[in-house]
């Protein structure tokens, strides 16, 4: 089991480059199953769960040829419309072939989802969604089995907002008879990007961005290239730990637009932050200020932030309430945070952080992706040496972080 070790306290400075979103590629990996011709993605990311889901496709007989930082896919021989348990259980993105799979095929079989242990995020949501398009779903064995003749176009409304449901169901629409409408669909920039390489592979897709999608269904899907989006999430982690640190650094390659909520709460705890096309400034000097947060569906404050938020609470001057309103298990790295002496007090989903003027290192154990990245930063601000146990899920969703943040003056190594 590999872990990192952190010695604490140096201000991040430089420069770094920004990867492609992962919650952008894993869906846009899946629109290959909807073309028999040739999908090309620029700016992939070198994660643990692109491989998965690469090695999915794969299984799947999708041709797929990676060079670095880009994968093009063949989908002209498919010829197996299952994913497997030990192939999903790690990755609930995985769930994302089901509409695809559908929508081209008529059939698909796709185990009931894993991933990280935040919350329920029911599947219900994209069957639903697929049974008002017309097809005939049974759940057995830890199997959804989709089948469908031909899906028609249908008018659905999502009960919670749901990002993979709403990309689910736009790529089974693409391919379906009629016109689908989405409702209370989600708004997320990573929607948008899918909804972008889709129209260019001949998708007929108007209002992404909107709670409102209306997709015109086609007969067929071409092939295309598609640069995907900087991830929003990497951005804001980097900028967290600049600004916990007293640091000051440049990120290259990444997008301000997607980053509105984070960059806002950033300047309430005293970074003053520069945008230059597609580079985001941040100086930090001094100790930060509390900041109060608040997670909702986009374009509120992103719960993907809310942990690295709360160890730059952890250290700020003042108190902060941290609410969380998405995912019920979103606060396990609570725990974990008071073992380096963090101040925090947790009821239901509001946790009440009183700053200190430092944290200790110590043993912790990673619970999640983002969490992970809380620790991370933890680390970097405390006092002494911080061991992360459990990063594998770091590596799920962090391109060669340590790599990266070495670059920038952290003390980080990776162990054994």
């Amino acid at each position: 089991m590999q872990k990192l070790a952190i010695q604490g306290g140096n201000p991040l400075r430089g420069e770094v480059r920004i990867s492609g979103a992962k919650n952008a590629a894993l869906p846009i990996m899946c629109a290959g199953l909807l073309t028999a011709d040739t999908l090309r993605l620029t700016n992939l990311p070198d994660l643990h769960d692109v491989g998965t889901m690469r090695k999915l496709l794969v299984q799947m007989g999708v041709s797929a040829e990676v060079a670095t930082n880009e994968i093009t896919f063949k989908g002209d021989q498919i010829n197996n419309w299952e994913a497997p348990y030990e192939m999903v259980k790690t990755m609930r993105a995985a769930i994302l072939v089901l509409g695809p799979l559908v929508a081209r095929f008529g059939d698909a079989k796709v185990s009931l989802p894993g991933g990280c242990a935040i919350g329920s995020r029911p599947v219900d949501l994209h069957i639903k969604g697929l049974q008002a398009m017309g097809a005939e779903i049974t759940i057995e064995h830890g199997y959804i089995h989709a089948k469908a003749k031909k899906l028609k176009g249908a008018r659905i409304f999502f009960d919670i907002v749901s990002v993979t449901g709403t990309e689910n169901l736009m790529m089974a629409a693409a391919l379906a008879e009629g016109v689908t409408v989405l409702e209370n669909a989600a708004r997320e920039p990573e929607v948008i990007d899918l909804a972008n390489c889709l129209r260019a592979m001949g998708a007929k897709i108007v209002g992404d961005g909107t709670d409102n999608i209306t997709i015109t269904g086609v007969e067929k899907l071409h092939g295309a290239t598609h640069h995907i989006m900087p991830d929003r999430i990497e951005s804001g982690t980097f900028l967290v730990a600049a600004a916990a640190t007293g640091g000051s650094i440049t990120l290259r390659e990444t997008r301000a637009d997607i980053l509105d909520t984070v960059l806002e709460k950033l300047t309430e705890v005293g970074a003053k932050i520069t945008v230059d096309g597609t580079s985001i400034h941040l100086e930090m000097s001094g100790r930060p200020k509390a900041v109060n947060v608040r997670t909702a569906p986009h374009p509120a404050f992103p719960t993907d932030m809310q942990a690295q938020f709360m160890a730059l609470n952890c250290i700020a001057e003042g108190s902060a309430m941290v609410i969380e309103t998405i995912f019920e298990n979103r606060f396990m790295h609570v725990q974990e945070l008071r073992r380096l002496g963090a101040q925090i007090d947790v009821e239901g989903n509001t946790s009440v952080v009183r700053g200190v003027a430092h944290l200790e290192g110590a043993t912790v154990m990673a619970t999640d992706l983002r969490a992970s990245a809380c620790l991370v930063i933890a680390g970097l601000v405390a006092q002494g040496e911080t061991v992360i146990d459990r990063i594998y899920h770091l590596d799920r969703g962090y391109e060669h972080i340590e790599s990266k943040l070495s670059q920038l003056g952290a003390n980080i190594r990776r162990i054994k």
